[in-house]
């Protein structure tokens, strides 16, 4: 996949757990999870900008795009 979420990074930067967090921006553990894990297949703006807020930090921070090697036209 070429988008990697860095979630976990961010969390662990800012000393704050997947059940606080998903407390936080309202949404259940579980589905943080598939985020955290890059599991998810779409994000919401909302969602984003909520997580964001809480962690102190740009979109940029938690998502990174590496283009897929196997993929790439030559």
């Amino acid at each position: 996949m070429a988008i990697i979420v860095n979630l976990d990074i961010m969390m662990a930067r800012r000393k704050i757990s997947l059940g606080e967090l998903a407390e936080r921006i309202d949404i259940t553990p579980a589905n943080l999870s598939i985020l955290k894990t890059g599991k998810a297949k779409a994000i919401r703006f909302s969602t984003l900008e909520a997580i964001c807020e809480i962690l102190e930090c740009q979109p940029g921070d938690i998502l990174e795009f590496q283009p897929d090697t196997d993929k790439m036209k030559y």
